[in-house]
């Protein structure tokens, strides 16, 4: 079965080990309901250096780009951060489902996927 790619945003608190952890239980949710889970927040930061001004400008842009190519938007937290703010946007110009994790069974049993 192929899985449609929802990307995951929330409010990250700024402590590598506990986004890393909220982040893979995000995903684990979001691939549960069916969908092939996109968080940047899980690699980017292996790799780019977000002190780096065009660092941090470049994964902003391959998350923009995989938001692009995602079917739904999943919006996690308690907290909207102007980061999410902006990605709820991006999703609302493409026509992208923006849900919360616990809406994301509710979007799958409409066909979304």
């Amino acid at each position: 079965m192929k899985r449609s790619l929802a990307y995951i945003s929330a409010a990250w608190r700024g402590d590598p080990a506990v986004d890393m952890e909220q982040a893979a239980h995000y995903c684990r949710v979001v691939y549960d309901a069916g969908y092939s889970p996109i968080c940047p927040m899980l690699y980017l930061p292996l790799f780019l250096n977000d002190a780096v001004p065009e660092e941090h400008k470049n994964g902003i842009d391959m998350g923009r780009d995989l938001l692009r190519r995602s079917r739904v938007l999943v919006v996690c937290g308690h907290s909207v951060t102007e980061a999410m703010k902006n990605d709820i946007a991006v999703a609302q110009r493409l026509g992208i489902t923006a849900t919360t994790l616990e809406g994301i069974l509710t979007v799958k049993g409409q066909g979304r996927c």
